[in-house]
């Protein structure tokens, strides 16, 4: 692998964070609701995210707008892989592909949740994390897609039968966190202290941190038993 040098290349990854910021800045929930003659950031709990479009629009107009932030957030942590999955760090075996793709996803993050053109009143995130994880973890070996999809089945199914979206997302969110964090342990057990390992794992836990962040009222909300149930099976009758 060839190496990287960050005091001659920083500025690539100054010129990512900005690009993907305000890629995250880019809300579908807003768009496709104006589409529908309303601002979703009016209606229900007043969040532009999937969980209160399905809440608003019904299942399947719910389930676009996912798939939109799980696009939105997954395709920036592919191009930042194959940009850098050539380079290691100089003077390491530390890929630089295995910081960058998370780097730029935290920025997409970041800016769905913090959004400067919606003074700073975004989404929570959960999509888009969640579509960060799926792609950075199956763009480097096929198989983990099913892995990481099979883990977004069992996110869903506990929605479903408990109704606990938030809950359900968050668990989801940190399951993912914790796998990928897994996997870099044991790829780099020899080099663990090293500062762009250390710089990798707290990206992962910033991702979560973000979005615990952006459900802090919903944890609240559960905790005091007000918060609202997510029922998928009404929903999907809804929208038959």
């Amino acid at each position: 692998m060839k190496e990287f040098f960050i005091q001659d290349g920083w500025y690539w990854f100054l010129i990512a964070a900005a690009a993907c910021y305000l890629i995250g800045c880019f809300n579908f929930a807003v768009l496709i609701s104006h589409v529908k003659k309303r601002d979703i950031r009016d209606i229900g709990s007043g969040n532009p995210g999937s969980m209160n479009m399905t809440r608003t629009f019904g299942l399947k107009v719910g389930a676009i707008n996912f798939f939109c932030d799980v696009i939105k957030g997954g395709v920036p942590a592919i191009v930042g892989y194959f940009i850098f999955r050539d380079y290691c760090f100089a003077g390491t075996q530390i890929a630089v592909a295995d910081f960058a793709r998370y780097f730029f996803g935290a920025f997409v993050i970041i800016g769905h949740i913090f959004p400067a053109p919606f003074k700073f009143k975004g989404g929570k995130g959960i999509a888009s994390t969640m579509g960060l994880f799926l792609f950075s973890l199956s763009c480097e070996q096929w198989w983990y897609f099913f892995i990481a999809l099979a883990m977004l089945i069992l996110v869903f199914l506990y929605i479903v039968f408990t109704e606990w979206g938030s809950m359900g997302s968050l668990l989801g969110v940190s399951s993912l966190t914790i796998f990928q964090a897994v996997i870099f342990a044991l790829r780099y057990s020899a080099t663990l202290l090293n500062g762009w390992i250390i710089a990798t794992f707290m990206l992962l836990l910033l991702l979560n941190i973000l979005t615990w962040f952006a459900h802090r009222k919903n944890i609240y909300k559960l905790f005091a038993g007000e918060e609202h149930h997510t029922s998928v099976r009404k929903r999907k009758k809804r929208s038959s």
